[in-house]
């Protein structure tokens, strides 16, 4: 991206404040398990397996939040050894993340059925191909770095970035379901949840093809 060096600050700035909710949200959730809040319908698969869950709220946090600055380009390359120390911290954690969220989907199903938060089968299958996917990204653009490929490396972290990121865009799709009660549903669960992973994976391939096309 050409933009002037001032400018560059809001693409991390811009990274971080999409991630606010879903960290805040991370953060109380850690609290919650740590002093024993009550068990409700809503938290009680979270209290069954806590270990998981705190792993993937700390390595979401360190994920997006370190990982907005990869995407300042004049600080990546004033500081060129800042980014790949970086980077042996965000891959880890970034596998953590995708591992955690399989896990979590697999083996902490709701407790009950139709669920509090209406996860249903659906969208059970669009977590486990999204938590594949980003491990995937993630497990290419490490290789491609290996082999001193940095546009192919370059595209396959921003995919992973853009995963990884699908909860700070899903605060923004889940509106609909705010705003008209009615419609709440498995179906309509599915489809918010879906769509913040879809834009973000959408704006991602836009920027690598702009990208692309420049070059």
């Amino acid at each position: 991206m050409n933009l002037p060096a001032k400018s560059e600050w809001l693409i991390p700035t811009g990274l971080i404040a999409l991630s606010f909710i879903p960290i805040v949200a991370g953060t109380f959730r850690v609290v919650e398990l740590g002093s024993g809040a009550e068990i409700t319908p809503d938290n009680a698969r979270f209290f069954e397996a806590p270990l998981p869950v705190v792993l993937h709220i700390i390595s979401t946090v360190i994920y997006c939040v370190l990982g907005a600055f990869q995407f300042y380009p004049s600080f990546r390359r004033r500081k060129p050894n800042w980014h790949r120390v970086a980077g042996w911290i965000l891959i880890p954690c970034g596998l953590v993340v995708a591992l955690t969220g399989l896990w979590m989907t697999q083996f902490n199903p709701p407790v009950n059925y139709p669920p509090v938060n209406f996860d249903g089968p659906f969208l059970y299958a669009i977590r486990l191909l999204v938590g594949s996917a980003m491990a995937l990204c993630l497990c290419l653009g490490f290789s491609a770095i290996l082999k001193r490929d940095i546009p192919h490396h370059k595209s396959w972290m921003m995919r992973s970035y853009a995963l990884a990121l699908g909860a700070g865009t899903q605060v923004f799709t889940h509106i609909p379901m705010f705003l008209f009660p009615n419609i709440q549903g498995e179906l309509a669960r599915t489809l918010c949840m879906t769509a913040g992973w879809a834009i973000n994976f959408t704006v991602a391939e836009w920027l690598i093809s702009r990208e692309r096309r420049r070059k």
